[in-house]
């Protein structure tokens, strides 16, 4: 499941963005000029390494501090990295080295880029390590940190959406209540509230939601000065749709047990498979309302769209929360804010539907 989720994920920024790959940091320039680089290079190599090596050590003295292991093992564990780290250097700079050799030999501008292996830079999806909206840069040699408090996570809901009208029960809602959906995609960063503890995480981020409201009997939306009503349409309509887009910021205390995982130099929390309770609420602003109308006239097919404000209300906010197993959740979300501003009766929207919180 996870891995179909990424691949799809993965699908759908490559249709939005080119996918740089980048081999090395060595330009197309002669075989001198190259040389000149990876030599450079070298001594870069060392550095990294080295500051690999001290953070390791780090993470390995933290744990001691911690009593997760005693002198004997943390010395044991330092010596280890310390030799991997050596060989690092070793291996890497014998790889500098065979390139230069190779440049030396041939004078005829010979491209070497496919065969590099000095530093490899690639895109990694929902990793909870450094990033940003799901995407980071990583170098493969990297050690984790120790102790990670925040991960992120790309956020997918959809479902039913309709309106709570004041003095009306849902049942005599002018809206089709099948046939009125949401939409809600986004992205939110899971940080841990307590240092020992993950049984409290703070969920928050951000999230593009689209209500749609169907109205039913062949009615449609008409604004008339700062009014909004329904009317009867004067054809007979195939679709009547208003979508009412917002940009929100979820905020949700999440709640749930979770699996310590124990590594040498690092540990994390997981709650893979584990099931979860989310409680919070979101505040944002409208950033568009549209009106889909479809229907014949005169034989001929009309779709109209009619992109407009229709008095929608401009902030909007409200409660949700979501019930989870693993990544898949029972989600409910409803606007404390009216649907229309300045009317006299109240409508508020609310949304039901499934949530999938894919790390």
């Amino acid at each position: 499941m996870k891995t179909i989720t990424k691949l799809l994920l993965l699908l759908v920024l490559c249709l939005n963005a080119k996918f740089i790959q980048a081999q090395d940091t060595i330009q197309n320039v002669n075989n001198k000029d190259k040389i000149v680089e990876l030599k450079s290079i070298k001594a870069d190599i060392e550095n990294q390494e080295r500051e690999f090596l001290k953070l390791e050590v780090e993470a390995i003295s933290k744990r001691l501090e911690n009593g997760e292991i005693n002198t004997d093992e943390a010395e044991k564990l330092k010596k280890e990295v310390a030799k991997k780290r050596a060989l690092n250097i070793e291996n890497r700079l014998a790889i500098i080295n065979n390139k230069i050799a190779l440049l030396e030999r041939n004078d005829d501008g010979y491209d070497t880029s496919a065969d590099d292996e000095i530093s490899k830079i690639g895109i990694s999806l929902g990793d909870e390590e450094d990033g940003f909206a799901g995407i980071r840069i990583k170098n493969k040699n990297k050690p984790r940190k120790y102790d990670l408090r925040t991960s992120s996570d790309f956020v997918l809901a959809f479902g039913l959406n309709n309106a709570i009208i004041e003095g009306e029960k849902l049942d005599d809602s002018p809206y089709k209540l099948g046939g009125s959906r949401f939409f809600e995609i986004g992205w939110a960063w899971k940080t841990r509230v307590f240092k020992n503890s993950n049984f409290m995480r703070l969920k928050y981020g951000y999230s593009f939601q689209i209500n749609g409201l169907k109205p039913d009997d062949n009615q449609y939306f008409v604004q008339q000065g700062n009014q909004t009503i329904l009317e009867e349409f004067p054809e007979n309509l195939k679709k009547s749709k208003l979508s009412i887009t917002n940009l929100v910021f979820p905020v949700h205390f999440e709640f749930g047990p979770s699996k310590r995982i124990d590594k040498d130099t690092y540990y994390r929390y997981s709650t893979n498979k584990q099931f979860k309770i989310g409680l919070g609420g979101y505040a944002g602003f409208n950033i568009g309302t549209r009106q889909k109308l479809k229907y014949e006239l005169d034989g001929e097919r009309i779709k109209d769209k009619q992109k407009r404000g229709f008095n929608t209300t401009n902030l909007v906010y409200g409660l949700s929360g979501y019930l989870a197993i693993d990544e898949v959740a029972l989600y409910v979300k409803y606007d404390l804010s009216p649907i229309f501003k300045d009317q006299p009766i109240k409508q508020n929207n609310i949304s039901i539907g499934v949530r999938f919180d894919m790390d």
